[in-house]
This record gives C-alpha cells, sequence and structure tokens, in this order.
C-alpha cells in the first residue's frame, strides 16, 4: 500500500486548488486572511496560477471567479509570497489578459 501524501495546503489554498469558489467565498467570509500564504504563494497568485492553468490545460479561456472573490475579500494584487511573484507578475507572464485588467483595477 502506497503511503498517505500529507495536504499541505490551507483550507482555502485547497478551496482554490479544488475550483470551488463557494467555499473560498465562505472561508474567507469566516476570517481568513485574503492574503494567506501557504506554500510561498498568496491566495491571490494561487487563484491566478490555477486559473491560468485549468485553461491552459483545457484548451479553455481563462476565468477569474476565485480571483474576483479575493479581490472583493480585500486581497493585494502586489502581495508577493516567498516566491517573489506579485499575482499581477504572474497574470502578465501567464498572458491572461482578462485578470490582468482586473486586478489593475485594484492596484493603489
Amino acid at each position: 500500500m502506497a503511503p498517505l501524501v500529507e495536504n499541505l495546503w490551507t483550507p482555502a489554498h485547497q478551496a482554490i486548488e479544488d475550483g470551488d469558489v463557494d467555499a473560498l467565498a465562505r472561508l474567507l467570509d469566516s476570517g481568513v486572511g485574503p492574503d494567506e500564504e501557504c506554500c510561498g504563494m498568496t491566495l491571490l497568485a494561487h487563484a491566478v496560477d490555477y486559473e491560468a492553468d485549468v485553461a491552459i490545460q483545457g484548451n479553455t479561456e481563462m476565468g477569474v471567479s476565485s480571483i474576483a472573490v479575493l479581490l472583493a475579500y480585500g486581497a493585494s494584487p502586489q502581495s508577493r509570497g516567498d516566491q517573489g511573484q506579485s499575482p499581477l507578475d504572474l497574470a502578465n507572464e501567464y498572458g491572461h489578459g482578462l485578470a490582468t485588467r482586473l486586478l489593475t483595477r485594484f492596484v493603489s
């Protein structure tokens, strides 16, 4: 039997990884910080990465659902995790125009 792999994600990061925007909103509404960091990524950077990755793998347009929820709860598009990239940097790197335009509206 294979050993169990420990999940390193926080519940909010796991909600992003699962594409569960409602669970993410519930967690933020219950007090999870919108700039929470896990495994070197802020929630918003993780959301940009997830939305882009899903679109690339599925050959579909990139969405912004989880990005929009995080911004509504006050996540910073300029906050950098341990990996050094801001969500805005990632959106530009992926060529995710919709996310870039949305994030830019929240840059102070």
